[in-house]
């Protein structure tokens, strides 16, 4: 069974910075695209950053020049290092990775920006 073990999220300051990462367990093949989305109370979720195995990338305007995806294909992870949090970031992130047609969720990890 695929999991993706999301980690490193909690509370930071606003100005402050996290990194994110995010490995699979149950899989050997590399995962097509890799990415990272978030989901806000009352809100959709809502893609923030995405990465392609060649590592082409492609972020949500709000977050660009602040956050950054990236990925080693070796260990099949993916990272987001997220700085210049604002609260308006505060969310729950989720890993989302897909191989083929079939894509897979991690449970999430909170992500708190709050003075």
């Amino acid at each position: 069974q695929v999991q993706l073990v999301e980690s490193g999220g909690g509370l930071v300051q606003p100005g402050g910075s996290l990194r994110l990462s995010c490995t699979p367990s149950g899989i050997s093949s590399n995962f097509n695209v890799m990415g990272w989305y978030r989901q806000a109370p009352v809100k959709t979720r809502e893609a923030v950053a995405l990465i392609t195995h060649g590592r082409t990338t492609t972020y949500v305007d709000s977050v660009k020049g602040r956050f950054t995806i990236s990925r080693d294909n070796a260990n099949n992870t993916v990272y987001l290092q997220m700085n210049s949090l604002k609260p308006e970031d505060t969310a729950v992130y989720y890993c989302n990775a897909a191989l083929g047609t079939t894509v897979f969720w991690g449970q999430g990890t909170q992500v708190t920006v709050s003075s």
